[in-house]
C-alpha cells in the first residue's frame, strides 16, 4: 500500500483550489424533502471535514428549497469561512437572465458569505425553452462582479458544453458535476473525454451509487426508504447480484488494508478510476471522517486490476 497525504486540485485552470475529496450536503435539505437531520449533527461532519483537511462543501439551492444552504452558512459561520470552498447550484426554474442574478444573491444571503466560490447550473433546460446563452451570460455578470469565483455546470452533456464555451468570452466553464460511480460510468465514453480534452474537472455526485457501494446491502437486505423501489440499482433483482459481485471484490481489498468498501470505492475515483472529484454526502462527523479516509493510500497495481476485471463484466439495468 502506498501511502499519500490529502491533496488539493485546482477545479478546471483557473478555479480554486479544492481537496481531493469534498463533501456533499443534500443531507441537510430537511424532512420536507426526505432528508431528515439533526443541525448539529451536520455541524459536527462539517467540522471534522475541517478537522482532516477537506475544504469543499457542495450545496444548491434546492435542496431543501434553500434548507440546505442555510445549514452551511451557520456551519462556515461556526468553523471559519475562510477553511471552506463553497460551491452552490441555480436551480433549473431560475435560468433566464434576471431570475438567475436573484437567485445567486439569494443563495448569498442564506449562505452568509460575500462571493459564492463555485456556481453552478444545476441541470440544463430539459425543455429548452430558456437559451443557454441568456444562461451562461448571466453567470458571467455574476463573474465579473464578483459575487461568485468561478462558473460551473452539473449534468451538462457534450452538446451543452460545446454551447455554453462559445458563449462564454469573460470566464472559463471549470467543472462539470455529474454522476460517477463504479456501477455507473455512462460519463466515460463521451462527457469525460471531452471535460479532459477542455481542462474542465469533473465532480461527482453519488460516488458510492445511492449506498450500493457500502457494503450494507444485499438481495436480502435493502434499504428501508425510497430507494427499495424507486432505485433501479437496488428495485431490480438482476442489479443486485451485480452489486454483491462488485463488492466482494471491493471488500477483500478494503479488509487488506484495514480500509472500509466506501473508502475503496471512493478511492478508485480518486486515484485509480479518473481522477475525479467525488463529493460524497455525510450526516455526521462518523461519517465525514470515513470518508476524507479514502485518501491519503493508494491501492495496489493488481488490485485496480481486480476491480477493473469485475467492473468490466458488470452491466447495471434501468427502469424501461
Amino acid at each position: 500500500m502506498s501511502i499519500r497525504q490529502l491533496e488539493y486540485v485546482k477545479l478546471g485552470k483557473t478555479g480554486p483550489m479544492v481537496s481531493q475529496i469534498g463533501i456533499g450536503a443534500m443531507q441537510a435539505s430537511g424532512a420536507q424533502a426526505g432528508w431528515p437531520y439533526v443541525e448539529e449533527e451536520i455541524f459536527d461532519a462539517i467540522g471534522v471535514s475541517k478537522e482532516v483537511g477537506v475544504n469543499f462543501i457542495d450545496t444548491a439551492e434546492e435542496y431543501g428549497q434553500g434548507e440546505s444552504e442555510r445549514v452551511v452558512g451557520k456551519a462556515l459561520k461556526k468553523f471559519g469561512r475562510e477553511n471552506f470552498i463553497v460551491a452552490s447550484k441555480v436551480y433549473g426554474q431560475h435560468l433566464r437572465y434576471d431570475e438567475l442574478q436573484k437567485a445567486c444573491n439569494a443563495s448569498i444571503e442564506r449562505l452568509g458569505v460575500r462571493e459564492i466560490d463555485l456556481y453552478q447550473v444545476h441541470w440544463p433546460d430539459p425543455w429548452e425553452q430558456i437559451p443557454l446563452k441568456y444562461t451562461m451570460k448571466s453567470l458571467e455578470k455574476l463573474y465579473r462582479d464578483g459575487k461568485i469565483r468561478a462558473i460551473g455546470v452539473s449534468n451538462f452533456a457534450v452538446r451543452d458544453l460545446e454551447e455554453a464555451l462559445t458563449i462564454l468570452s469573460k470566464a472559463e466553464i471549470v467543472s462539470n458535476q455529474l454522476r460517477y460511480n463504479m456501477l455507473q460510468r455512462e460519463i466515460e465514453e463521451e462527457v469525460m473525454p471531452f471535460c479532459r480534452k477542455n481542462s474542465i474537472s469533473i465532480i461527482a455526485w453519488s460516488p458510492m451509487a445511492q449506498g450500493a457501494l457500502t457494503g450494507k446491502y444485499t438481495l436480502g437486505k435493502l434499504p428501508g426508504d425510497y430507494r427499495a423501489t424507486k432505485s433501479s440499482i437496488f428495485s431490480l433483482p438482476e442489479n443486485m447480484a451485480q452489486v454483491e459481485r462488485v463488492n466482494k471484490i471491493i471488500k477483500e481489498i478494503a479488509t487488506y488494508h484495514g480500509k472500509t468498501v466506501s473508502q475503496v470505492a471512493l478511492n478508485w475515483l480518486v486515484y485509480a478510476g479518473s481522477d475525479v472529484i467525488p463529493i460524497p454526502g455525510a450526516k455526521n462527523g462518523v461519517q465525514a471522517r470515513e470518508n476524507a479516509g479514502a485518501s491519503g493510500w493508494k491501492m495496489e497495481e493488481q488490485e485496480v486490476s481486480r476491480i477493473s476485471k469485475v467492473l468490466a463484466e458488470t452491466k447495471i439495468s434501468y427502469f424501461p
